[in-house]
């Protein structure tokens, strides 16, 4: 009993730095953050950090990975709505998208966006957890895409995983212009993109 307990505090402190250290890595980015800031900030003692991550690569690598279960489950709550057809699903996908990149919320920023570039080069193990969180959510909307094709929704040649992967990079540029930019122009047009692609409104 003492031993279950004392994993689910243990569960229950490491999730909290992990939610602490994503908003403050969002603001400043992941190298310009110590580790110590993080843990003062979740009231843990500094020393105790190897007791819940092995090394700041494998905290890297968890902190994306949580990041990612998140938000597939985020994308499961838009697309995996049966009551709605596919490809507004998949609109209502990007809307949010849209409207979270355009709004002064720090938490609903994009951490991929974020930390794609800085962190490639510096962390094999963070590489890989992007790549993968990556290919798992292109994935996700592909099985819609595939949905809204089955259902003639869509009148595409391109396969669902071709459009798929098209649509989600889009939006991860687009996302990157509007913080380069600081405007939402880009967003605003790949949303232009994204209802013609998906049969919903043409571009003009």
């Amino acid at each position: 009993m003492n031993s279950a307990r004392t994993q689910a505090k243990s569960a229950d402190t490491r999730k909290k730095i992990l939610d602490i250290a994503r908003a403050v890595i969002l603001g400043k980015g992941y190298a310009a953050v110590g580790l110590n800031e993080i843990l003062t900030r979740a009231g843990v003692p500094k020393g105790s950090f190897y007791h819940y991550f092995k090394s700041k690569d494998a905290f890297g690598r968890e902190l994306l990975e949580d990041y990612f279960a998140e938000y597939r489950d985020k994308l499961e709550r838009f697309l995996g709505d049966n009551s709605v057809p596919a490809n507004r699903r998949l609109l209502n996908y990007f809307e949010y998208w849209q409207e979270s990149q355009c709004n002064d919320c720090q938490e609903e920023k994009c951490l991929v966006v974020k930390l794609s570039a800085e962190v490639t080069d510096l962390s094999e193990q963070m590489r890989q957890a992007l790549q993968k969180g990556m290919e798992q959510s292109q994935q996700r909307i592909a099985r819609c895409v595939s949905e809204a094709l089955d259902n003639g929704e869509l009148a595409s040649a391109q396969p669902a995983d071709e459009l798929a992967r098209e649509l989600y990079s889009l939006w991860l540029g687009a996302t990157l212009i509007s913080k380069v930019n600081r405007s939402a122009d880009a967003l605003h047009l790949a949303m232009g993109i994204t209802r013609q692609r998906l049969g919903l409104e043409a571009v003009h």
